[in-house]
C-alpha cells in the first residue's frame, strides 16, 4: 500500500479519535451537572458514560472515515477512543478505573467505530 494511504488512514483516525473524545467530555461535563443535582445511583453514571461513547464513537467513525478499509480504521479509531477517554477521564479524575466492564467497553467501541465506519463508507457509495 502506498504511503499516502496511511498518512491518510492516521488522520481519519486521530479526527475521530479526537471527535469522540471532545464529544464524550462536553457530553459527560454536562450530566455532570444532573448527577450533582440528582444524585442517582453509581448504575445511572455508569449507564449515562456507555450511552454517550456508544452514540459518539460511530457517530464520529460515520463522518470522519474514509472508503477504504473503513471498518479497519473504524475498529481502530474505536479501540483508541476507548482508551484515549480513559486516560482523559484518569486525568481529569484522578485515577485510572480498568475492570473486566473496561475490556467488554473495550471492544464493543471498536466495533461500534468499525460497524459506523463501514455504514459511512456504503453511504458514501450510494
Amino acid at each position: 500500500m502506498e504511503r499516502t494511504f496511511w498518512k491518510r488512514a492516521a488522520w481519519e483516525v486521530f479526527k475521530t479519535v479526537f471527535a469522540a473524545t471532545v464529544y464524550s467530555l462536553l457530553a459527560l461535563a454536562l450530566a455532570a451537572v444532573f448527577v450533582r443535582a440528582y444524585t442517582p445511583p453509581q448504575g445511572v453514571v455508569t449507564a449515562i458514560d456507555w450511552v454517550v461513547k456508544c452514540t459518539g464513537i460511530p457517530l464520529f467513525s460515520l463522518i470522519f472515515i474514509g472508503k477504504e478499509k473503513a471498518f479497519f480504521k473504524g475498529l481502530a479509531a474505536g479501540a483508541l477512543a476507548s482508551l484515549v477517554t480513559l486516560a482523559v477521564f484518569a486525568a481529569v479524575g484522578g485515577g485510572a478505573n480498568v475492570t473486566a466492564l473496561f475490556v467488554l467497553e473495550f471492544f464493543i467501541s471498536a466495533l461500534l467505530g468499525g460497524a459506523g465506519a463501514l455504514l459511512g463508507a456504503k453511504l458514501r457509495k450510494a
